[in-house]
């Protein structure tokens, strides 16, 4: 049950940009050599892999609309990762520790994921790129800094997890409600431009 708190925090950012958290811990593994990343994640193929997806996606993730398709094709892979992670993370615990493990990672990426994508098709409503580019890069600037940190600090690294998986459920259901009622004005208004067009 110890490995929970850095299973959850690597969900959460597995939902976010699960390449880049393999990349994170493999290389904390490879450098550091801290005892409870596992050593499977510093494998150079393993690592190797990692930077290739991690590399396409850096790109995919900051085209308007382009992002939304890798999302949609990212819907199995990102909670399988972290479902992955927090197996590997329980180690030689007991197997029910290692799916509780799995269930908390797993469970925690799909929330971070559906947030992510639901968030980007609010952003895609915008058809320019600054806003794509600038939320790609403070996702990845966040990612990179949590797991760094959930690797000395996993409680900490946790909490601050919960409060990211709350906060971007929060944004996503405020941008949703805007693109709702965005919609209804549009609807709306769409009689009265057809009448006038007829006159």
């Amino acid at each position: 049950m110890e490995s929970l708190p850095l299973a959850f925090s690597s969900g959460w950012a597995s939902g976010v940009n699960a390449y880049l958290v393999v990349l994170v811990l493999g290389v904390a593994d490879r450098v550091g050599g801290f005892a409870q990343v596992p050593d499977v994640l510093g494998r150079y193929d393993v690592l190797g892999v990692a930077a290739f997806f991690y590399a396409m996606e850096f790109v995919a993730d900051k085209i308007p609309y382009v992002d939304s398709t890798w999302d949609a094709v990212s819907t199995l892979i990102r909670p399988s990762v972290g479902a992955v992670i927090g197996v590997l993370l329980a180690g030689d615990a007991t197997s029910l520790d290692q799916a509780v493990s799995g269930v908390v990672g797993g469970g925690t990426a799909l929330l971070a994921h559906l947030t992510k994508a639901g968030t980007r098709l609010a952003i895609n409503a915008s058809p320019e790129p600054v806003t794509n580019v600038a939320a790609s890069i403070t996702e990845d600037v966040v990612v990179l800094a949590l797991v760094s940190f959930a690797i000395t600090h996993p409680r900490i690294a946790a909490g601050l997890a919960g409060v990211l998986l709350v906060g971007g459920l929060v944004l996503l259901w405020l941008a949703l409600s805007l693109i709702r009622r965005g919609w209804r004005r549009w609807k709306q208004q769409e009689p009265l431009a057809t009448r006038g067009a007829a006159r």
